[in-house]
């Protein structure tokens, strides 16, 4: 029998939003030269209004979590529009992107960014 398999959705990742007018979240510039998937934890420079996918090793803004994208984005070529959890929402660990060879303590810092900002990395079934 055939294996089926299905790429990660929004049901996945997100558990739990407030739904006034999509408050919990807001439309963003991805910077071009980027493809990246739903649930990956971004940043945001201090130098402009892009977003990036989190650099912990950074040091120009991206080094912060300011949200967790709630779509695939293809930015490659240009910068894209989107949409990122920004507040006030609940999500799913195993369904969250991290940046490869994140440390424990810079994860621990960016979930603890995320926890002020309202959006609760919870364990999913």
């Amino acid at each position: 029998m055939a294996v089926i398999s299905e790429t990660p959705n929004l049901a996945d990742l997100l558990k739990y939003e407030e739904d006034c007018l999509n408050y919990s979240r807001n439309s963003e510039t991805i910077a071009a030269g980027q493809n990246l998937g739903l649930g990956t934890v971004v940043g945001r420079k201090t130098t402009g209004s892009k977003i990036y996918a989190l650099n912990p090793a950074g040091t120009d803004g991206t080094e912060a979590a300011v949200g967790i994208l709630i779509e695939p984005v293809d930015a490659t070529l240009i910068d894209t529009t989107c949409l990122i959890v920004a507040r006030h929402a609940i999500v799913a660990d195993k369904a969250v992107i991290w940046p490869s060879g994140i440390t424990a303590a810079k994860k621990a810092a960016a979930i603890a960014q995320l926890e002020t900002l309202g959006i609760l990395i919870r364990p999913s079934a």
